[in-house]
């Protein structure tokens, strides 16, 4: 059974009343949807609580399971909720909002980069993304201050679906060598950064983003360190 993906569609909910639909062999909980985001894209899995009559538990991370459901991991052996109980997922917001923040700065790195992206990592004070860069860029102060204007703009962040076709006859839109777009099931979703002639950035990514640049508050750009022949890897710091 698929779970509704209620964190893709309303990033900004905190908290789901929701039913458990079955419980892997392995001690994971499967719910009728999810505000919850799975580890994928390089973003990591949300963690939070789950609360039902007569009992809770801490969920660690979160990950994708077969079929398109998702399955929330406890943080340690406890008694589960049994299936078909009504539960309340319970984010933890600020780690998940952190996340929010720092995938969109990545977003906006790769404009000031304009490179392709051969990889990325994101967490909740820090990111990262890996360059196809043979030679590091010379003037890090510059990058820094061209980032910093575009999140001070305060664009809008918002969503577009294209099918997997449409993708596949534009595929500059693909960013990420080393990630596949979210494809499979007919429908691409887009996240933009800006609107019409303003539009700064547009890629595949299924993560959660937040609303407006500005949220992102400033941001400094760490060491660049060569990864592999043609390879280079930007830090990118939370302020």
């Amino acid at each position: 059974m698929i779970s509704e993906e209620l964190f893709r569609l309303h990033p900004y909910q905190r908290d789901l009343d929701t039913l458990v639909t079955g419980l892997t062999p392995e001690g994971g909980i499967l719910c009728e949807a999810s505000v919850f985001y799975p580890t994928g894209g390089g973003q990591p899995g949300d963690s939070g609580r789950l609360a039902w009559a007569g009992g809770a538990i801490e969920i660690a991370t979160t990950v994708k399971g077969e079929g398109g459901t998702v399955i929330l991991i406890p943080a340690e052996p406890a008694l589960l909720p049994p299936v078909g109980i009504a539960v309340r997922q319970s984010l933890d917001w600020d780690r998940r909002y952190r996340h929010m923040r720092v995938h969109t700065a990545l977003h906006l790195l790769s404009v000031v980069i304009p490179r392709p992206v051969t990889g990325g990592q994101i967490g909740a004070d820090k990111g990262r993304l890996d360059f196809d860069m043979p030679e590091a860029p010379g003037d890090l102060a510059a990058l820094e201050a061209a980032l910093n204007d575009l999140i001070a703009r305060d664009l809008p962040v918002s969503c577009d679906w294209i099918t997997d076709a449409e993708l596949a006859a534009n595929p500059g839109l693909v960013k990420t060598l080393s990630v596949a777009p979210p494809v499979g099931q007919g429908w691409v979703r887009l996240v933009r950064i800006g609107h019409g002639d303003e539009t700064v950035d547009l890629q595949p990514c299924g993560g959660t983003h937040v609303a407006r640049t500005g949220e992102i508050g400033r941001v400094t750009l760490g060491k660049i360190e060569k990864k592999g022949r043609i390879n280079r890897r930007v830090h990118l710091h939370l302020g």
